[in-house]
């Protein structure tokens, strides 16, 4: 059984949420887990990422039933839910001028038989916490991300990097976006932790795991908290799900 509990807050400096999540019922026959972090002037990013969401969620509960459930077939629809997303609000930024350049982020996991089907674009993030150990299961589609690839600078430094939320990939800004898509297990006591970057700036990993692991119903309020302790210059949002 899956049990998942997840918050958003506007942090201390925005003006409007522009993030977005979704999480199913426990008794849904799709289990999906969805996070979108949005982008954009006036109220575009809120419109990014909560269409993206909408869309990517109709896309996968209308084509669901009609796959194989076997491992391709799942992470080919997951992917497939995230371009059609892509496809759609970018064609909306394209009918409105105020709307222009607006994108999201977008996390989507759906959980099939002790397995997450992950789909990934842009630098929020999903860690894996099993036993004691706590992995992040997606790469920041982010430009200081890809300097820490190529060896230019550290993790250290790119923690305080003055272009940290320069993004190298995020849906909606072009015609086409490949997304990043993987299968991990998600076996019994496993927890997945989705959250938007206004976490991860402000918020050690050590701390994330700890709450996480304490008290899985408590943790997105007091992540949040903490956050906002400590600046809340952003939008933040937590999802946090256990494989009970």
């Amino acid at each position: 059984m899956i049990k998942a509990y997840a918050k958003s807050d506007v942090g201390k400096v925005r003006e409007i949420n522009q993030d977005c999540f979704y999480i199913s019922d426990s008794l849904d026959e799709i289990q999906l887990y969805m996070l979108a972090d949005g982008m954009g002037g006036y109220n575009g990013g809120e419109i990014a990422s909560n269409l993206a969401i909408q869309t990517a969620k109709s896309y996968i509960e209308n084509n669901f039933n009609e796959i194989e459930k076997d491992k391709d077939s799942i992470i080919q629809l997951v992917a497939s839910s995230m371009e059609y997303a892509n496809m759609v609000v970018y064609e909306k930024a394209k009918e409105n001028k105020e709307l222009e350049g607006m994108g999201t982020t977008l996390e989507i996991c759906l959980i099939y038989n002790n397995k997450a089907f992950i789909g990934h674009v842009g630098d929020s993030r999903i860690y894996r916490i099993r036993k004691e150990f706590m992995r992040k299961l997606t790469q920041d589609h982010s430009y200081v991300q890809k300097l820490v690839r190529e060896g230019t600078i550290t993790q250290e430094e790119a923690a305080h990097h003055p272009q940290k939320n320069m993004l190298m990939k995020a849906l909606g800004c072009n015609a086409f976006v490949e997304p990043d898509v993987m299968v991990k297990g998600f076996l019994k006591d496993d927890i997945l932790v989705i959250n938007s970057d206004g976490l991860t700036n402000l918020v050690p990993q050590e701390v994330i795991f700890n709450l996480a692991k304490k008290d899985i119903e408590r943790a997105p309020k007091e992540l949040i908290e903490i956050a906002n302790q400590n600046g809340g210059y952003d939008n933040i949002t937590v999802i946090i799900v256990k494989n009970i």
